[in-house]
């Protein structure tokens, strides 16, 4: 099977420089906005297509890291130090002599394809003059295009060495995209002699209805005649479209145009298909259809696939150690293969897991319920004067049994996480014990309350703020007391409490203690 091992990229969009080595089958980008994951698969498009055409139509001064461009409108603008661009694609070994050798940045002797944005060493002095004026425009026009092989061979999309296919699902609505895509898919679909036979048979039809049909018309208008348009903007493969139910697809809703183009783009019968990229699938769908695509692309085979995401559905049920995770505040990817067995089959399975909040962030908050979880917005005004939401920190509400299959995470990929929980009458053996290997490491804390008589959040909570709770909730109550009220409604209650007055609302000092170290730098 035909597959890329890894990608290199120099000055190419928000990457300075980055490499990664990819699964044979599936890679799963994930990542905040503006973290890369597009341009990953933008890269990985632009040097399997060959294209300069579709170079130029993304635009140089798109492709080059903005940064990069600027520093050196900055320095002396010397001639020998003006960026270049490169994207590298790694191969297994494809026993094809036109793809080894040592092209590459590496210097190493293997299979791979290389696009390069550089310099056009004639226009040399053009350049220097343009650099040498008081305040230059980059002079992007005078860069060359160069598509090689790692055998320093040229190659173009005429002699392609791979087949792929790239599904933008976030602009399957574009008139233009559909198109495309349905041209794509019939040339995978047909083998060469196929497809000169449709075309000319398309066209006799053509010219069958200019004469047989139009001739009527044609006698009737002096001089000149109707015809039907036959060129490269109107033939076989642009008139084509795709239907479903006998609806073409591009008056489908958006969410049926997501399923089916991914869906036909993985059919098995489809099988000359070496890689499939998937930009955001999810995009427009039900949680249903999300369901049969994630099967569609767990039983896809003989292929690689790439798939940049926000679903937290996705990136779990499609197994978290084949997904890379991009942060838009650092350029080394970091990739979840590390993660236990046990810990990534959990998430397969597990109903709602809030996975890509955990890894996407910087500080994290772990609760063990909904009532933390509504309160310590409040409790963190409190403690530190600021709002929340500018503070890069994530409150995430997990079950208690699933704190360890979080921090598992947290451990791999160093998150600064606090853990608040419940002591359940043993701090001792069921916190500080429990969670000893993980709160050894100095990024990962566990806070609880070390009274042993102070179970949960709410006796934490109502120990703290007796008047206060008295008030609010004694006529609520029946037979209950105050205390068991609270403890059996413990999400109405707190969110009860978010409605009242909270200033006169204490904090718990284990909480108190989670909020001023996980704010410490």
């Amino acid at each position: 099977m035909k597959n890329i091992t890894k990608i290199k990229l120099k000055n190419f969009k928000r990457f300075k420089s980055f490499e990664v080595d990819f699964d044979e089958n599936l890679n799963i980008f994930i990542g905040d906005n503006e973290s890369g994951k597009s341009s990953i698969l933008e890269a990985i498009d632009l040097v399997l297509c060959g294209s300069r055409s579709k170079v130029e139509t993304a635009g140089l001064e798109n492709l080059f890291n903005s940064e990069v461009i600027h520093n050196f409108l900055a320095s002396n603008k010397n001639y020998n130090d003006i960026p270049t661009l490169f994207i590298e694609l790694y191969f297994n070994e494809q026993d094809n002599s036109d793809l080894n050798g040592k092209n590459n940045s590496e210097k190493v002797i293997c299979d791979g394809l290389k696009l390069e944005i550089i310099p056009d060493d004639d226009a040399s002095k053009d350049i220097k003059d343009i650099l040498n004026q008081g305040e230059p425009v980059f002079p992007f026009e005078f860069y060359a295009i160069k598509f090689s092989t790692f055998a320093d061979s040229f190659y173009s999309g005429y002699k392609k060495y791979f087949k792929h296919i790239l599904v933008d699902n976030s602009q399957i609505s574009g008139e233009y995209a559909i198109k495309e895509y349905v041209k794509n898919m019939f040339n995978f679909f047909v083998q060469p002699i196929e497809k000169n036979i449709y075309q000319n048979e398309y066209r006799k039809h053509k010219e069958s209805f200019r004469n047989n049909v139009l001739t009527s018309l044609n006698d009737k208008v002096p001089k000149y005649e109707f015809a039907i348009r036959n060129n490269s903007k109107s033939n076989l493969e642009t008139d084509l479209i795709l239907m479903d139910d006998n609806i073409s697809i591009e008056n489908k809703g958006k969410g049926v145009q997501s399923f089916i183009k991914t869906e036909f783009a993985l059919n098995k019968t489809a099988s000359n298909i070496d890689i499939i990229l998937l930009e955001e699938p999810e995009n427009h769908l039900s949680h249903i259809n999300m369901k049969k695509l994630i099967d569609s692309i767990s039983s896809a085979t003989k292929r690689q696939i790439f798939i940049s995401t926000h679903s937290n559905l996705i990136c779990a049920r499609l197994n978290l150690r084949n997904a890379i995770m991009l942060n838009s505040n650092r350029e080394v990817p970091a990739s979840l293969n590390k993660i236990d067995v046990d810990t990534a089959s959990f998430f397969i399975k597990a109903s709602n897991n809030k996975i890509l909040e955990f890894v996407l962030s910087k500080k994290i908050v772990l609760v063990e319920g909904n009532a933390e979880f509504i309160l310590m917005e409040v409790f963190f005004e409190k403690i530190t004067g600021t709002k929340l939401e500018t503070s890069d920190i994530h409150i995430i509400s997990v079950d208690g049994i699933c704190f360890k299959r979080y921090l598992e995470f947290a451990k791999v990929l160093k998150i600064k996480t606090a853990v608040v929980t419940d002591n359940d009458g043993k701090p001792q053996e069921n916190c500080i014990n429990n969670y000893a290997d993980y709160s050894k490491l100095d990024f990962i804390k566990i806070f609880v309350a070390t009274d042993d008589k102070l179970t949960t959040f709410e006796k934490c909570l109502y120990a703290i703020n007796k008047d206060h709770c008295d008030t609010l909730f004694a006529s609520k109550r029946k037979t209950l007391s105050v205390l068991d009220f609270m403890l059996k409604n413990k999400t109405e209650v707190a969110f009860q409490l978010l409605n009242e007055n909270t200033d006169s609302l204490n904090v718990p000092d284990y909480i108190k203690e989670a909020i001023e170290w996980i704010i410490k730098e």
